[in-house]
């Protein structure tokens, strides 16, 4: 993907292992769009902060969020994981789409003109 988005790839890692609890961690690197590396190094971070712990399961991982721990910049720390997380698993009332006329993604936002 070009250009950023609005979540960190720790948030989108997180979503992911809401998602599937299972999840191994090529997959969740592919899922994000980051590096095996770079998913075992933010679900470290995301372990050692408390955000998810991890249960060895065989010869696989079994994670589990932690949905009542803060977020954690100032601007959003009145606010828990699971709200966050509640908020992205919700269904959209309207499925919007790259072909979407309401509000299309290839052409610049434009203002209205006045008279």
């Amino acid at each position: 993907m070009n250009g950023w988005t609005f979540l960190t790839n720790h948030a989108h890692v997180l979503l992911c292992i809401e998602r599937d609890q299972d999840v191994r961690l090529r997959d969740l690197a592919d899922l994000v769009g980051i590096t095996e590396r770079a998913a075992q190094r933010i679900v470290n971070e995301l372990i050692d902060a408390g955000y998810v712990s991890r249960e060895r399961v065989g010869r696989r991982n079994h994670y589990v969020v932690h949905p009542n721990l803060p977020l954690r910049h100032s601007l959003e720390c009145h606010r828990d994981v699971g709200a966050l997380l509640t908020l992205l698993a919700a269904p959209s009332k309207t499925t919007r789409t790259p072909t979407s006329t309401r509000y299309p993604l290839t052409e610049p936002a434009r203002m209205p003109e006045t008279k």
